[in-house]
């Protein structure tokens, strides 16, 4: 499956920004999807998980209640609502997915990644 992220820019501390996530090539509903991000000079981390059907969404303790993870299986899209932006989500966004059969936070499980999109919030 090939995926296409987009939605990043430039913003003011508080903040918002949707990220998209296009998918194409495979049936995208056998996948569940996931958002990663990373900083400069540091690893990459987990954001947000959703099932395949989209009955469920686990997230980072440093983003829960600011971020909420979406997708839509008739537009093969999955998105990320971000709200109250910090600097410190300044980093580049990555979506994957992943035909195992349980959502999971370890970014070594995850088949296909997109590009990534640059989001970068000032103080």
């Amino acid at each position: 499956v090939q995926l296409q992220a987009s939605g990043g820019g430039l913003v003011q501390a508080g903040g918002s920004l949707r990220l998209s996530c296009a998918a194409s090539g495979r049936t995208f509903s056998n996948y569940a999807m996931a958002w990663f991000r990373q900083a400069p000079g540091k690893e990459r981390e987990f954001v947000a998980v959703i099932t395949r059907s989209g009955d469920r969404t686990v997230y980072a303790d440093s983003v829960k209640g600011r971020f909420t993870m979406s997708r839509d299986n008739a537009k093969n899209t999955v998105y990320l609502q971000m709200e109250s932006l910090k600097p410190e989500d300044t980093a580049v966004y990555y979506c994957a997915a992943d035909l195992g059969p349980y959502p999971t936070r370890n970014d070594g499980s995850y088949d296909y990644w997109g590009q990534g999109t640059q989001v970068t919030v000032s103080s």
